[in-house]
């Protein structure tokens, strides 16, 4: 009896041991999830950016989740709790519609958080309004003129050579909040610069250097058409879209110019891009600026571009 007993005593000892091992290593993990450093961007392609600097030292809040449009979401509760945690707030910096409705907003939610502009040192694109129906009615006496409704183009991320001057950005952002890991951040910079260099040279490889034309429903690839040569024709201008003329137009530009493609977004409606390729007998083809994983997307934004892309 007292030699079962003890074997007995001995079995609940080596499992408790063990459960208690458990635990243990299990707590430590966890602490570590919790020791992360907490910052905030708006898009998900930066949170690439942070993590391919950061590792799991950090923790991203993404405040414009998948499928959301950059210009009519709107933070959630969560999101703002997520917020006040935050020691930084990466912002794309050009002219977001998000940023600039919310950036003032976000601010009183944790005002010891650092903003980082991760545009800085881009230059921005302008953009003008295309000529619309009411603008040439009134050339024709029809109506009064319309006003030049220019902005900026916030896009700047589509551009590899633009998301390696946000990477800087944000990682002199991330030294300066933790300027103990600094040396860990600045290897990881250097390797992921290297790998956007790498896919800047397959893009102009895949796109060659003879330009062309692609048409595009909303306009979010300025800065990648700037700087591979090639001509965006857009659809919706400035949220607005097309009036009949318009439309009239673009379909004699994209049958002129033997486009056959209609690249459109999840985030925005595709009825007008399908109305132009039924008229010229093309196909609409969706890619997406805004998604995570950027450098794999970015192989497949370029593979759907020189299918799309008509030489001059």
């Amino acid at each position: 009896m007292n030699r079962n007993i003890k074997l007995i005593l001995g079995i609940f000892t080596l499992l408790v041991a063990i459960s208690t091992s458990g635990c243990i290593d299990q707590t430590e993990e966890n602490s570590s999830q919790d020791d992360a450093i907490v910052v905030a961007v708006s898009i998900l392609p930066q949170q690439e950016f942070v993590d391919k600097i950061a590792g799991d030292r950090v923790n991203v809040v993404v405040l414009i989740p998948p499928g959301a449009s950059p210009a009519t979401h709107e933070p959630t509760a969560g999101q703002l709790r997520d917020v006040a945690d935050a020691r930084a707030y990466f912002t794309v910096g050009s002219g977001l519609p998000f940023e600039n409705v919310w950036l003032e907003k976000i601010e009183t939610v944790n005002e010891d958080m650092l903003i980082v502009d991760c545009s800085e040192g881009i230059q921005i694109i302008e953009m003008h309004e295309e000529e619309h129906e009411e603008e040439q009615n009134a050339e024709e006496g029809e109506a009064e003129a319309g006003h030049d409704h220019g902005g900026v183009d916030p896009h700047v991320w589509t551009s590899p050579m633009n998301a390696k001057i946000m990477v800087e950005n944000t990682y002199l952002g991330l030294i300066e909040i933790d300027p103990d890991n600094s040396e860990f951040y600045l290897q990881n910079k250097k390797a992921y610069l290297k790998e956007l260099d790498e896919a800047d040279a397959r893009i102009r490889d895949t796109l060659g250097e003879e330009g062309g034309s692609f048409m595009t429903y909303h306009p979010s690839w300025n800065y990648f058409a700037t700087e591979y040569g090639l001509d965006m024709i857009t659809i919706e201008e400035e949220g607005k879209e097309p009036s009949p003329r318009d439309m009239q137009r673009l379909i004699d530009e994209a049958e002129e110019k033997n486009i056959k493609v209609i690249f459109v977004q999840a985030q925005f409606s595709t009825q007008s891009a399908e109305a132009i390729a039924s008229e010229i007998g093309g196909e609409v083809v969706t890619v997406d600026p805004l998604a995570k994983d950027y450098i794999d997307n970015l192989d497949i934004i370029t593979e759907a571009f020189s299918h799309g892309i008509t030489k001059e």
